[in-house]
């Protein structure tokens, strides 16, 4: 998936990338939104499914982003909040967040996302499955329309289909192996 997908997401092209589990998709998006904010302004928007899977991806991303001084903020749920609200007082340039602390921070007005350039919903089946739909509708609104949107997900259930031809600029399907199949050796 990141043989395929990285090329696109730096041409600034928006992607709908399907791959097994344990692929590597979370270096499909990350590297090149890393790549991509250390030579321009404006910040990325990672949302995952659970809190789990943001500290996972914080950690894959903060080896590459340290590197660029590139601050990565999380915001999850069952975390103090005076302490999310003190890491984005910092000026992170990417923020990984489950929906519903995401919406708790817009609605106490400490989360901006006008200056979102990259918009990432991973692990998007999970997220539809979880019923997490409605604040991703309410999060997309509060984003400039002018992002780029990488969804990237192990099936693609009509409900992506529907949040892609609503939300994203004609993006181009990357599919590696079958859709909802596991790795062999995960």
């Amino acid at each position: 998936i990141q043989h395929k997908a990285i090329p696109i997401v730096l041409d600034g092209k928006d992607i709908i990338g399907i791959a097994q589990t344990g692929t590597g998709k979370t270096y499909a998006f990350g590297i090149p939104m890393i790549q991509k904010l250390a030579q321009s302004e404006g910040r990325g928007l990672i949302l995952v499914p659970t809190r789990e899977l943001a500290i996972q991806v914080a950690e894959a991303l903060s080896k590459i982003a340290n590197s660029f001084g590139i601050k990565i903020a999380v915001l999850i749920g069952g975390a103090p909040i005076y302490l999310q609200i003190s890491n984005l007082r910092r000026g992170p340039r990417i923020i990984i967040a489950t929906p519903g602390r995401a919406i708790d921070h817009l609605k106490q007005r400490t989360l901006e996302l006008n200056d979102i350039k990259m918009f990432v919903l991973d692990e998007a089946d999970r997220m539809l499955d979880m019923g997490f739909a409605p604040q991703i509708e309410k999060i997309l609104q509060f984003m400039n329309k002018d992002r780029q949107t990488l969804l990237f997900s192990a099936t693609i259930p009509e409900k992506i289909v529907n949040i892609a031809a609503k939300h994203m600029k004609l993006p181009i399907n990357v599919e590696i192996a079958r859709s909802g199949s596991v790795v062999e050796k995960i």
